[in-house]
């Protein structure tokens, strides 16, 4: 399964032996499915282990055989969504032609999870249970985050606040510290409407990515945000 967390894939092939690795896969996708469909339907933030278990078909002997435990789980699926925003936002960004316009375009891709309903519903209950998971599975949780984050630095190094020349280490330390600040702005903002099931309206989402290109010193101006029911969203 390739969008789970390779340390968790291998710990799930190394349980299984190796005739039946096609199976014990297709039966690790059932159950991460089984768990996306209970949040969907239900709403719920915390599908109990019995409800996923009755949903995915499967024994509760069949997913102690990949998971040590339901957080584990919650963990995949969380880099599961995260790989699955990862890719939507470097489609986004190829289209820009300037630094500024592919901070835009990740700004305006974080946002768009709200508005579509899936999305949204896939994203939500990590809003329960992401200090948790971060407790547990630190370095899972930072290889997850740098995956985001990373998309920015790209974007941002070479970038200095001043216009003054740095070195490279200086370049590249000062392109992370700004990738982080803008990934938390934009995803305070995100969780803010998905625990209260609302949508960042166009004129929201433009004021804060102008905000964050005035605090880059990059240039605020450019093409107005496109209206969330014409952005799109992943899923």
């Amino acid at each position: 399964m390739p969008e789970m967390t390779e340390a968790l894939a291998r710990r799930a092939v190394e349980r299984s032996a190796a005739p039946r690795q096609v199976e014990y896969a297709q039966e690790v996708r059932r159950i991460v499915d089984a768990t996306y469909r209970l949040i969907e339907r239900t709403g719920g933030i915390d599908p109990s282990l019995r409800e996923v278990l009755a949903e995915a078909g499967l024994s509760t002997q069949a997913f102690y055989r990949y998971f040590r435990s339901k957080d584990e789980l919650m963990l995949v699926l969380l880099d599961d969504g995260r790989r699955t925003l990862l890719g939507y936002l470097e489609h986004r960004m190829a289209r820009a032609t300037s630094p500024a316009e592919k901070v835009r375009a990740w700004i305006e891709g974080v946002l768009a999870q709200a508005s579509s309903p899936g999305a949204a519903a896939r994203t939500r209950p990590f809003l329960a249970n992401q200090d948790r998971l971060a407790e547990a599975f630190p370095q899972e949780q930072q290889a997850s985050f740098d995956l985001l984050v990373g998309l920015l630095v790209d974007a941002l190094e070479g970038h200095p606040h001043d216009g003054s020349r740095r070195s490279t280490r200086g370049a590249a330390l000062a392109a992370r510290r700004d990738a982080e600040a803008v990934y938390r702005l934009a995803f305070a903002t995100l969780h803010t409407h998905l625990a209260r099931r609302s949508q960042a309206s166009p004129d929201e989402v433009d004021h804060l990515v102008r905000f964050a290109l005035r605090a880059l010193s990059m240039d605020p101006t450019g093409p107005k945000a496109v209206p969330a029911r014409r952005r799109g969203a992943r899923r």
